[in-house]
């Protein structure tokens, strides 16, 4: 039987996962729309996908922080310490699952191909990075952090 405290781990976890998803899906995106508009090799794009990766994953956490007041150093210590961890490991599935399809890399971000091995590759990113993220928050870790400084207690 699922407690209420279990439960709601669980929806902080999930949003946080999916917030750290959506940063690194805007950097991905834009690092791989960047890699193959100017012919870059797969690791310049993949070096560049994953930098932007960080700084708007990093940069959706920070924001509120700021928002509310804090300096932007504060803001982004607790932005790395909130989400590092989720990023990476969304950043390594991410990037290797890219790799492992053909032609995933060198497609046209016009074509299907570009967009639905994308989306794959961000679905099973968010998978494996959404029960560390879990197993963080439980003990008051990793997007707890963030939480903790948006004023919640992570465990609602």
């Amino acid at each position: 039987m699922k407690t209420e405290h279990q439960e709601g781990l669980r929806r902080v976890a999930l949003s946080a996962t999916l917030h750290c998803l959506l940063g690194c899906a805007i950097g991905e995106v834009a690092g791989l729309i960047l890699g193959t508009a100017f012919h870059w090799s797969n690791a310049v794009t993949i070096a560049v996908a994953v930098a932007l990766a960080f700084l708007f994953g990093l940069g959706l956490t920070a924001l509120p922080l700021l928002r509310r007041g804090y300096r932007p150093r504060e803001a982004w210590r607790i932005a790395l310490g909130a989400d590092v961890v989720s990023i990476t490991i969304m950043e390594v599935v991410d990037n290797l699952v890219m790799l492992v399809i053909p032609g995933a890399m060198d497609a046209s971000v016009l074509s299907r191909h570009f967009w639905s091995s994308m989306a794959l590759s961000l679905l099973l990113a968010g998978a494996a990075a959404y029960p560390v993220n879990l197993w963080l928050i439980s003990r008051g870790r990793g997007h707890a952090m963030a939480h903790g400084q948006h004023g919640h207690d992570g465990h609602h």
